[in-house]
């Protein structure tokens, strides 16, 4: 793993634009998109530059189930808001939560990440060590699936609903092996509520208990922290 630490969300952004422009300028063509908070400074940095995805693809980690893409915290419109509108991409899938036959829908979002190689995916990391929706628990050889969300997580996406009642208990995610897949790999974590997720899976040991220790097995991470994030790393 190649760790960055940040001073600020601005340089965050920037370091997250480099990676990016790397990227393509070394042939990538799929990018791997998460939602949430994380990666709102690098998505800004990358909407206000002169970068080019419109002959690209982008494939998102997630999305809630039964929650309608125009509601405004459904992961469609996040991307659409934060993303798409001012970048666009010439295809961006997305799982469909709306979507009657789940295990069909998942079955066609596995066709689509194997058609489309994933180039760099960009992740976050939950307070539980959670990557997309994919829960302590999970199996590292899980595809795409249909997850039941934690107290833990859905305590932690209740700041974004009127009240904890309206926060969707379940969701659409890529799986681990998917996120695996991936040629390349940017994590990003801000914040001191962040630590000890991001210290356990450094440098703890590689557990479902953990999904994002997983990545210690990858060949090419990037982890991008702020100071308080990073604030409980063991110096070797």
């Amino acid at each position: 793993m190649q760790i960055e630490i940040v001073s600020s969300q601005k340089e965050a952004g920037q370091t997250g634009l480099k990676i990016f422009t790397e990227a393509i300028q070394n042939g990538a063509k799929v990018f791997g998109l998460a939602t949430g908070s994380t990666p709102i400074p690098i998505y800004e940095t990358i909407t206000a530059s002169k970068l080019d995805f419109t002959g690209l693809i982008s494939i998102n980690l997630d999305e809630y189930r039964n929650l309608a893409v125009e509601h405004p915290e459904s992961y469609h419109y996040f991307m659409n808001k934060n993303f798409f509108s001012k970048k666009p991409f010439a295809h961006s899938y997305l799982p469909n939560g709306l979507a009657a036959d789940i295990d069909a829908e998942l079955k066609k979002y596995d066709q689509i990440i194997a058609q489309n190689p994933i180039d760099l995916q960009i992740l976050g990391i939950g307070q539980n060590g959670h990557i997309g929706f994919n829960e302590p628990g999970t199996s590292f050889k899980s595809t795409s699936h249909l997850v039941s969300l934690t107290e833990n997580t859905i305590q932690a996406n209740s700041r974004f609903f009127a009240s904890i009642d309206q926060v969707p208990k379940q969701a659409l995610s890529m799986g681990i092996a998917s996120i695996m897949s991936a040629k390349k790999i940017l994590i990003a974590a801000f914040g001191i509520n962040k630590a000890q997720a991001v210290q356990a899976f450094i440098q703890g040991p590689v557990t479902e208990k953990v999904p994002a220790s997983i990545l210690q097995n990858h060949p090419n991470v990037t982890v991008l922290l702020d100071t308080a994030a990073a604030s409980l790393l063991k110096q070797k």
